[in-house]
């Protein structure tokens, strides 16, 4: 399959047709979707009739979007009218949305064709992809690994050419994270620079819509036409659609390199990946500055406090009175809510939840979430710090390489710890991106590595420029999971 952009560009030039290839990534889904579990649901009779559209709409001579005609599939927690968006939960089971998101209806204004959702950790709380209420995706690599979370099937879709573009949420990690575990390129915005109006709520002060793709420059196209102010959307940046970054060299690009990324708790493999990334931004001119960010190692405890918090403040709406499914508990209200709450939701959802009201409750709030906050206030401190001396900073993406499927799962703490490189852009609120950076041998089966990039706040087009300069000197983002080579 070929990138978001040149798709675009063919089906404007009219050297194929949008229904053409709708047809085509169906029929790819329809083949090896059963194995990898990445889509929830198809929503092809929609996209049929919008193909035809686009179609007539390009012969009658009408303007063609900059993703005119490009398959796109959305996670579960973002509301497409008239479709399914479950957030991989029993609890929305069947709940169809009465309104679009604003970045959906964004892709929509810029000419992409949704095809349907993704499966999803649910209610975005995982990073494996296991916690899903349907089922377990698995990684395109090697389909005994997980690919990732929350966003897992959108990743898995994309890195196995299923479709060129996913959209997908990132509240700690959760775009970056499995984009790095299935070798594609995954990006966190600044917060506030994509609207979250329409994502199901799961940290809302973390919270941020983020594409994957193959490419870096896919994500500048989709940046482009997914950005700018929303009225419905109080914590959106003002200002005009962002527009491609100016770098043009990676010459003189001061990137730094903190101490605290390539640590213990590293796997030597992917820290030999890393390395040799660096030594290629290096040849290409640019300087490695060695960094300290002491904050980090506090970060993951954090960040599961504000993120809990917030996400028991924000599911309380799932109570079975307003949304989704209602579970009879006796007569009484408060034993309805218990056994709405009791069967709809799964286990990791119960424990956020449990941890978010007692971290919130009479007595421990200042001494939780208000330590937390404050240390959140400082890490993002630290941060400005650095970027007074470079312009990026750039690591690994995880600290090890896909994990078996149910390895992690029965120990949480060590699930968390899988987030420990990228939560702290998420709670200092920063531009993040993770491309692929090599390979580790696994067996039989080569396993991808990210490199993540972080810039300052609002840097996001210059981040992407730089990140794009490094991928198009290296070929990993080429690469294709053998079982799709004929994709």
């Amino acid at each position: 399959m070929t990138s978001a952009a040149e798709l675009a560009q063919a089906h404007t030039r009219g050297t194929c047709s949008v229904r053409a290839t709708l047809e085509e990534t169906l029929a790819r889904i329809a083949a090896a979707d059963v194995e990898l579990g990445a889509v929830a649901a198809l929503a092809s009779e929609s996209a049929r009739r919008r193909a035809d559209v686009l179609d007539a709409a390009r012969a009658h001579g009408f303007p063609c979007g900059p993703l005119f005609g490009v398959p796109v599939l959305l996670k579960s927690n973002l509301c497409y009218a008239g479709h399914e968006s479950n957030c991989g939960s029993r609890l929305l089971a069947g709940y169809r949305s009465p309104f679009t998101a604003t970045v959906v209806e964004r892709l929509l204004d810029a000419g992409a064709v949704v095809v349907g959702h993704a499966h999803m950790d649910e209610f975005a709380m995982g990073s494996s992809g296991e916690n899903s209420a349907y089922r377990a995706t698995r990684n395109p690599w090697d389909p005994t690994r997980v690919p990732g979370g929350s966003s897992s099937g959108c990743a898995a879709a994309v890195a196995a050419r299923l479709v060129p573009l996913a959209l997908g949420s990132d509240t700690g990690g959760s775009v970056r994270q499995p984009a790095a575990l299935c070798g594609i390129s995954g990006f966190k915005p600044s917060y506030g620079r994509l609207s979250r109006h329409g994502l199901v709520a799961f940290g809302s002060s973390l919270d941020q819509v983020g594409p994957l793709a193959t490419s870096v420059a896919d994500l500048e196209l989709v940046l482009e036409a997914l950005s700018g102010l929303d009225v419905r959307d109080a914590t959106t940046l003002g200002g005009p659609p962002i527009t491609r970054g100016t770098r043009s060299t990676l010459t003189g690009l001061r990137v730094g390199v903190p101490r605290e990324y390539l640590g213990a708790g590293l796997d030597a493999r992917v820290r030999a990946v890393i390395e040799r990334a660096l030594a290629e931004l290096v040849a290409a001119g640019a300087v490695c500055v060695p960094l300290e960010l002491p904050g980090t190692e506090l970060a993951i405890a954090t960040y599961y406090v504000v993120a809990t918090a917030e996400a028991a403040s924000n599911l309380a709406r799932f109570d079975g009175v307003r949304y989704g499914a209602r579970v009879e508990g006796g007569g009484s209200l408060a034993a309805m809510m218990g056994a709405t709450r009791g069967r709809g939701l799964g286990a990791e959802v119960k424990r956020r939840i449990l941890l978010g009201t007692f971290v919130l409750s009479h007595g421990f709030e200042e001494a939780w979430y208000g330590r937390a906050s404050a240390h959140r206030a400082a890490l993002a401190a630290e941060f400005r710090s650095a970027f007074e001396q470079v312009d990026v900073i750039v690591g690994p993406t995880t600290p090890a390489p896909a994990f078996r499927l149910g390895e992690k799962h029965a120990d949480p703490l060590a699930m968390y710890l899988a987030d420990a490189l990228t939560v702290p852009a998420s709670l200092a609120g920063l531009p993040a991106v993770s491309v692929p950076a090599g390979f580790v041998r696994e067996g039989e089966h080569d396993l991808p590595v990210g490199l993540q990039w972080i810039g300052p706040a609002g840097g996001d087009a210059e981040l992407l420029a730089a990140a794009r300069l490094f991928q198009n000197r290296t070929e990993h983002h080429r690469a294709v999971p053998p079982a799709c080579t004929n994709a």
